[in-house]
């Protein structure tokens, strides 16, 4: 009997999913905490080398709460942030400051404020409007530490949506255009500016090592050529994420574990070969965090079978709360959390109660005969799920509970319909 099994019943981290649901109601966020902070700890144990300095970044989008702050702080990891909403939300969460990275390629005026008020520990510059914006914001003598990002037009291969560093991307500034030397010339000028490095990043949910090997062996030659051209030291090297999760059995992703000392392996090889300072080397995984930590709980409201033959199951849920399916095109497995072992033989496309016939959370998925207020468990929904969340048809989004050790813990509410027009105002008002 599998730990995840318990008298035909799923668990996850050691509670019952349908325990879970009489507590907190469906639709629910389950995350497996245990689970999460194993790969924190992956991370800092594997992305480490004698002789290259390394640091683990979380990428917040993924998913973000006041708890997750906290637990992302206790396993040691820094912090990427790409709006004004996610950096006043690690604030509050008394996450460091000087291990925040804030990202974003449209930074407001009012954004880029709250940084300086804060001293986060790097600003990534997307492009010389946001430089110079940025100068006119820096009070005097203080200093803030920047890296540049910079797109090394490596395809790789994943959704369009994705995928940020084909060559018309809108992030950073290509790598093959002289002007981006300029601008890294005129960054090193300002006293208020100390220039650390680059930032780059190539797409999300990506299976090919070599995709990444070559994307750090590219960035290096850049950084080489920079010195040379230039006489400017590159310092830090942050090759983003990326790195794949497994949603379905034709997901194959590679065991960071393994892949991750042999990155490290390339780098050094790849600076021995330039002749340049390694470079301080920065990652920020997200998806590959919480992904397959995540579960999403639904009550079933019942079935409908087409003229043409197709199995509906009907849940609480819809793309509101499960965008991901909508947006990309993106594949899940799920199954009946109180018939975990009963015979699944039937193909059932489920969907969701939203008013969008593209409301289809899968679209092809083997399950046993669903019944109404059975619990369909949706799988490897940690991440893009709570952050992806919309008000869409006025529905509430769902509340987020931490698992482990047999215990569950509530770290966002439930919405209630009162949250939905909070602020919302009246005519006559």
């Amino acid at each position: 009997m599998s730990k995840n099994t318990i008298n035909n019943h799923l668990y996850i981290g050691g509670v019952s999913a349908f325990d879970l649901v009489r507590t907190y109601h469906t639709p629910l966020y389950v995350m497996d905490e245990s689970k999460i902070r194993s790969q924190c700890q992956m991370f800092k144990k594997h992305f480490v080398s004698d002789h290259i300095e390394t640091e683990t970044i979380y990428a917040s989008k993924a998913f973000l709460s006041l708890a997750m702050c906290e637990l992302v702080d206790s396993e040691g990891l820094s912090l990427d942030v790409v709006s004004g909403g996610e950096l006043y939300t690690a604030h509050q969460a008394g996450f460091p400051m000087h291990k925040i990275y804030f990202h974003g390629n449209n930074k407001s005026l009012e954004e880029l404020k709250l940084a300086i008020e804060y001293q986060v520990g790097t600003i990534v510059v997307d492009h010389r409007h946001e430089l110079l914006t940025l100068i006119n914001l820096i009070p005097k003598n203080q200093k803030i530490n920047v890296m540049l990002r910079v797109n090394p037009g490596i395809e790789a291969h994943t959704h369009e949506y994705i995928r940020t560093t084909h060559h018309d991307s809108k992030f950073g500034l290509s790598i093959y255009d002289e002007s981006t030397l300029d601008l890294i010339k005129e960054i090193n000028q300002y006293d208020s500016l100390i220039f650390k490095g680059f930032h780059s990043h190539i797409g999300s949910q990506i299976f090919e090592e070599q995709s990444f090997i070559e994307h750090a062996q590219t960035v290096l030659t850049y950084i080489s050529d920079v010195y040379l051209k230039t006489g400017i030291v590159v310092e830090e090297m942050n090759l983003g994420g990326g790195f794949g999760a497994k949603y379905t059995a034709e997901d194959k992703p590679f065991e960071l574990k393994f892949f991750l000392p042999t990155l490290l392996e390339h780098i050094g090889e790849t600076s021995k070969k330039l002749r340049i300072k390694v470079p301080k080397v920065f990652i920020e995984p997200g998806r590959s965090i919480v992904a397959e930590a995540g579960y999403t709980l639904y009550t079933v409201g019942g079935t409908k079978k087409t003229t043409s033959g197709k199995q509906y199951v009907f849940i609480d849920g819809s793309m509101a709360d499960h965008m991901r399916t909508a947006l990309y095109q993106a594949k899940y497995d799920a199954v009946i959390a109180n018939k975990l072992n009963d015979e699944a033989n039937t193909s059932y496309t489920v969907a969701g109660k939203a008013c969008e016939s593209g409301d289809i959370i899968i679209k092809d998925v083997k399950l046993p005969k669903p019944e109404a207020n059975d619990i369909l468990a949706v799988k490897t929904t940690g991440a893009y799920h709570y952050s992806m969340s919309s008000n869409y048809n006025r529905l509430t989004r769902p509340a987020v509970v931490f698992v482990k050790d047999g215990k569950s813990k509530l770290i966002v509410q439930r919405e209630t319909y009162q949250d939905l027009i909070r602020n919302d105002l009246k005519l006559e008002d």
